[in-house]
């Protein structure tokens, strides 16, 4: 497995003692902090890799992923935990305030950390997930509970359906053409052809090498994490830009603009792709970066 451009460092401990991995750009510049998605790789965000990208960029492997220890009680893998994780990044990192960079999971785990410490978090930008850490997977409208109880039996199902896939990504070819927008793969994922095979190809190896029966519990925990009332949203204040993908099944248009609605310091964006947004439109979320953190004071 390749790493992307920066350092991994075994120097997160978190509140309860887990060990993490953290991956570093090594850049100067703006601190970031990418909360990303449940197993997702650094790899996911090239306008976060070199010298001269502008931000010191950091993110870390969730537990029992990519390196990271299982914590000693294993039902400690909640959202909750991961915004403890994610302040403790910061702490390794060095970084006293940051804007922080959701994407799936990734986003309640982004505002729960924002409403533990908004003197640390000085804008988030959210993409691909709201303020529940469960997946859209029924179409719209479905009863909360109806919906919830569907994500659940998806999650649990990774485990009987990830080996089988698994394999099969692992198996794709490493030459793909990285202007290449072609197969059936491809199109399922990205409807609008935008998203480059290679990198696609790269995070996908990543996901194949997962243990998928703990992976299926991580998801079925980030599931439990209930969504955020409009009163307990309003209390998040800092800037926010929520990025809307036109074709986002697991996260709809209509979610992220209620999100949106909710926040009192947000602006809405959308973007015509699907749930893999960093990896189709890297240069639109850069410049969504730069503005957020320009209205973020950094």
């Amino acid at each position: 497995m390749t790493e992307p451009p920066g350092e991994l460092h075994d120097d997160v401990q978190a509140p309860d003692g887990t060990r993490l991995r953290r991956w570093d750009n090594g850049a100067a510049g703006v601190p970031v902090v990418v909360s990303n998605g449940l197993g997702a790789s650094p790899k996911a965000w090239p306008f976060l890799h070199g010298e001269d990208c502008g931000y010191h960029a950091t993110s870390w492997h969730h537990r029992g992923l990519g390196g990271s220890e299982r914590p000693a009680d294993e039902t400690h893998i909640g959202v909750g935990d991961h915004a403890g994780d994610l302040l403790a990044v910061m702490d390794a990192a060095g970084m006293e305030r940051a804007v922080v960079v959701g994407w799936s999971v990734g986003v309640p785990v982004a505002i729960e950390a924002a409403r533990r410490a908004p003197e640390r978090v000085a804008g988030l930008l959210a993409m691909g997930g709201a303020s529940s850490g469960a997946f859209r997977v029924l179409p719209s409208p479905v009863p909360e509970g109806v919906h919830r109880g569907a994500a659940k039996t998806g999650a649990w199902l990774l485990r009987v359906v990830g080996p089988p896939v698994a394999g099969v990504i692992s198996m794709l070819p490493r030459g793909l053409d990285a202007m290449g927008r072609a197969g059936m793969d491809a199109a399922a994922l990205d409807p609008t052809g935008t998203t480059s095979l290679v990198t696609l190809a790269e995070v996908a190896r990543e996901f194949a090498a997962h243990d998928w029966t703990w992976f299926s519990r991580m998801v079925l925990a980030a599931a439990d994490h209930a969504p955020l009332d409009d009163a307990e949203l309003a209390a998040v204040t800092v800037p926010v830009t929520v990025v809307a993908g036109d074709f986002d099944t697991l996260a709809p248009v209509a979610d992220m603009a209620a999100l949106a609605h909710a926040l009192p310091n947000a602006r809405l964006v959308h973007l015509p792709g699907s749930h893999f947004l960093p990896l189709q439109f890297p240069e639109a979320l850069a410049s969504e970066l730069g503005y957020l953190a320009q209205r973020a004071g950094l």
